[in-house]
């Protein structure tokens, strides 16, 4: 069976279980937890004389055999005991619990969907694949809010071809979410290299390593892994990787830290309220102490780098014009390594809706008193471009000029192009609050927007105007001054990257309409 009739096969047995009230993340952790157990049956009876991963009274025969209360009862023993091993036994199962509350259809999920399949006689990519589509499709589920853990594989695809990982390196994401970017490094190292057995043993154990916060994503990525058939006993750590630096260095970090701009905790008072409290990260090796999550990821992809080391980091555009510790950040980064490219991303392509991002390319220096950074090389993949999740999809093509100007071969040969242009370290250091939100090329929308005819207002209360949609962190370089600005509800549920304007400054307006009309 394909990978896309085993997604399909799953996903519709997935529609019978909402039924009960389980979500996608829901189903998909049943899915692992069912599918682990079964292919360590399969291996455990493929190799009769390997140790064996999981104790006979919590594998998957002794589940297999029971049905109704019994079936249920033992199940979530079972959850409960494995999520007490150590290494990737006990992250896949750590504090799983059964959300399937009818027995039935718990069987039906043992017996139908996994006990038919001999999972270990399907190839790798087939079962990866499988459960790739199975993640993607959990992302794409909006009121789940399984998006921020994945990023668009199209884009994971650009950022490894250009950082070209090697064999040997030591390559950590301290966000790992569902596994992405470890993967696509996997991947791109068996097929770039010829490996010999000790390379495949070191990249298969040591090579990859993942730090997620939150259970659910870790189980994921640490199946993800093993049905790549990757990844070691300690690959994947469930913690906050923001709470220390840890005692590895890595020769290459690359990440996506989860959106959202403050570090919180939830503190209960002595009246049983919630409240949310700001988090701040004091640490020792970080330039600047602040509650802003993405500012202090960054500073702690630099410090857990080699000398040398590489980084590619996804940032939200605030990274980029944040004053405060903010400036103090980028001033630090420009000036202490060798911040080389910024990647401005289209909004339209993650799962979580309104996001601009961008992707940050530099490499950790020794000590200097000159500044490393010479030149900042900006690729504007923002400006005119317009993506879907479902109509116009981002794909690895739509990367392809950014991977032939970002020149991974020899950097020093890099040439302008429309898209791509250096900004000189001097230059950038002048900047107010040495912001890196530079664009340059002229935006369309904004051309339409610049260019409204003078709306007929002839004594009529309601008047007819023209909307055009102009995305905000360009609007305040379109010259055009707003006299009256409002946002449309529905149009930002369906385009939240855009706000509505009006503009009205060439009109005499004695007194404000109470209603507007629109063409």
């Amino acid at each position: 069976m394909t990978s896309n009739g085993i997604v399909q096969k799953l996903w519709n047995y997935c529609n019978i279980l909402r039924d009960d009230g389980l979500s996608y993340q829901d189903y998909i952790e049943q899915l692992t937890f069912l599918l682990f157990l079964k292919m360590a049956d399969e291996r455990q009876k493929l190799f009769p004389q390997r140790a064996t991963l999981i104790p006979r009274d919590l594998d998957w025969q002794s589940l297999e055999r029971l049905d109704g209360e019994a079936l249920d009862t033992h199940y979530r023993h079972i959850l409960v005991e494995l999520g007490k091993k150590p290494g990737m036994l006990g992250t896949i199962f750590r504090k799983a619990q059964n959300r399937i509350q009818d027995p039935a259809k718990l069987k039906r999920l043992i017996s139908d969907l996994i006990g038919r399949e001999q999972w270990t006689t399907l190839g790798v990519d087939v079962k990866g694949d499988a459960y790739e589509g199975l993640l993607e499709k959990n992302a794409a589920d909006v009121k789940g809010g399984a998006g921020q853990y994945f990023t668009p594989r199209a884009l994971i695809q650009a950022i490894v071809d250009v950082m070209r990982p090697e064999p040997g390196r030591l390559i950590h994401d301290p966000a790992c979410g569902t596994g992405g970017f470890l993967l696509a490094v996997h991947d791109y190292i068996s097929n770039h290299f010829t490996l010999d057995k000790d390379d495949k043993r070191f990249l298969k154990e040591k090579a990859l390593s993942g730090i997620e916060i939150v259970d659910g994503a870790a189980r994921l990525c640490a199946m993800n892994l093993f049905l790549h058939g990757t990844g070691g006993e300690d690959s994947v750590v469930v913690r906050d990787a923001l709470s220390s630096k840890g005692s590895v260095e890595y020769d290459m970090v690359l990440t996506n830290p989860p959106f959202g701009k403050k570090s919180s905790i939830t503190v209960i008072g002595e009246d049983g309220d919630e409240q949310r409290e700001t988090l701040t990260i004091v640490r020792e090796d970080f330039w600047a102490t602040t509650s802003n999550k993405q500012l202090n990821f960054v500073q702690h992809v630099r410090s857990i780098l080699k000398i040398d080391g590489r980084a590619a980091v996804v940032v939200p555009d605030n990274v980029l014009f944040e004053g405060g510790a903010g400036e103090l950040i980028r001033r630090r980064l420009l000036h202490d390594c060798y911040v080389h490219t910024l990647l401005r991303l289209p909004t339209g392509i993650f799962y979580a809706q309104g996001v601009k991002a961008n992707v940050l390319f530099f490499d950790r220096r020794v000590a200097s008193e000159k500044p490393w950074t010479k030149k900042l090389w900006i690729y504007d993949f923002r400006t005119n471009e317009h993506f879907t999740l479902k109509t116009n999809p981002l794909r690895r093509e739509n990367l392809d000029d950014f991977v032939a100007c970002y020149h991974a071969e020899n950097r020093h040969k890099r040439k302008e192009t429309e898209r791509f242009h250096a900004f000189d370290y001097g230059d950038l250091v002048k900047r107010d609050k040495a912001s890196l939100d530079i664009f340059w090329l002229k935006d369309d929308s904004l051309e339409d927007a610049a260019n409204l005819p003078a709306p007929d207002h002839s004594g009529s209360v309601a008047l007819q105007l023209r909307i055009s949609f102009c995305s905000l962190d360009r609007w305040k370089n379109s010259g055009v001054d707003p006299a009256f600005r409002f946002t449309s509800p529905n149009i930002l549920e369906e385009r939240p990257e855009f706000d509505m304007f009006c503009c009205l400054s060439r009109l005499q307006i004695p007194k404000w309409p109470q209603r507007l009309e629109f063409e």
